[in-house]
């Protein structure tokens, strides 16, 4: 076995082994010996090899594919390495499951909490994750949090790789993203644009509320009559609309997100049609299926640029990823030898953390 970094040991789940060789290259770290595998009728096997007593122990695991099972994989590693007394394991999730899903919404649940309270059940003290969704979800955990920032590799991303990216307007694709947008902005001189009305989410769907109220054989039950309470008027989304001019411009549509390429691609066609000459997106999470590819190779879209902190099974020259392994490294590094994490931080405000 290799020689490893006193006091400290980095395992590997399944999810995403090349993001985990990139961080144990890069701290000279090499990945902890331990048996991962799923067996035939799909449960997870962990065996750890090495003796992890009174060690700091990192666990990188993101949302993949199969997301249920990357989540239970980093559960029963993280048991193993409490049952066999390890000082503190650190959860190292690039990309958090279910971190969208922070609010209670029709009869449903707040799995984002579940998700939480399982992590620290299992034993982890402390998780590094990535642009979370909505960072509320930082107060589910009964440990820190450290919501690491990839804008500034989007950020040279930009820079670097867009042709005359100073001719170009920064765009919210939904209102959602504009606080985002309005960063990326900001720190690029550039100006903002900000896409309004269209369907947000399938959680907006009929719930239930205007179910009529029970029939009560009691006449002597006390209760409001409804026709004495006020009617909330339904709520009717405008048509999609663009507020800026790109007219001659480069768009760079920026989000936290891409999941949902269909409204992507008519947030590009929107764009087209105002006149931006040119269109990206940029997002730190992507997730892509196989029928993806065919809509953004016949789109408006120049590039889809997307960070690695879930691994793309899927091939397309419109597809980049830009490496952040060096940002969770350095994160590894510093929690490890009880470091400051602002450095991380510096130049972002307050509201953005």
């Amino acid at each position: 076995m290799s020689k490893t970094i006193k006091g400290m040991y980095l395992f590997s789940g399944q999810s995403h082994p090349y993001l985990a060789k990139a961080v144990s290259e890069l701290l000279g770290e090499p990945i902890a010996d331990a048996n991962v595998e799923l067996q035939a009728n799909r449960e997870s096997k962990v065996n750890i090899l090495v003796s992890v007593r009174e060690k700091d122990v990192f666990i990188i695991q993101t949302g993949g594919d199969d997301v249920n099972n990357c989540i239970f994989e980093l559960l029963i590693m993280a048991y193993a390495c409490k049952t066999s007394s390890a000082k503190k394991i650190i959860a190292v999730m690039p990309y958090l499951p279910y971190s969208k899903h922070s609010k209670m919404r029709n009869r449903g649940a707040i799995p984002a909490k579940l998700v939480a309270s399982m992590m620290c059940k299992a034993g982890v003290g402390h998780v590094i994750t990535v642009d979370l969704h909505h960072k509320e979800v930082q107060g589910f955990f009964d440990c820190p949090v450290d919501n690491l920032r990839a804008s500034p590799f989007i950020i040279r991303y930009i820079q670097q790789e867009i042709p005359d990216y100073k001719n170009a307007v920064v765009v919210a694709r939904e209102p959602g993203s504009t606080k985002r947008a309005t960063s990326f902005a900001e720190r690029l001189h550039l100006s903002l644009a900000v896409i309004h009305g269209e369907s947000k989410s399938d959680y907006y769907d009929e719930d239930g509320s205007g179910s009529p109220p029970p029939e009560y054989d009691d006449s002597s039950v006390s209760r409001v009559l409804p026709s004495v309470l006020p009617e909330m008027a339904r709520k009717e989304k405008p048509p999609m609309t663009l507020v800026g001019d790109v007219t001659g411009k480069i768009a760079i549509i920026i989000d936290d997100m891409i999941d949902n390429v269909e409204l992507l691609l008519k947030a590009a066609q929107l764009l087209e049609e105002r006149g931006a000459y040119k269109i990206y997106a940029l997002a730190t999470h992507g997730q892509f299926t196989q029928s993806d590819v065919a809509k953004l190779e016949n789109s408006f879209l120049e590039e889809v640029v997307v960070t690695n902190t879930i691994p793309q099974s899927i091939e397309s020259d419109k597809i980049k990823a830009i490496d952040i392994s060096q940002l969770i490294a350095e994160s590894i590094r510093r929690i490890h030898n009880g470091e400051s994490m602002s450095y991380l931080f510096r130049n972002i405000a307050a509201d953005e953390i």
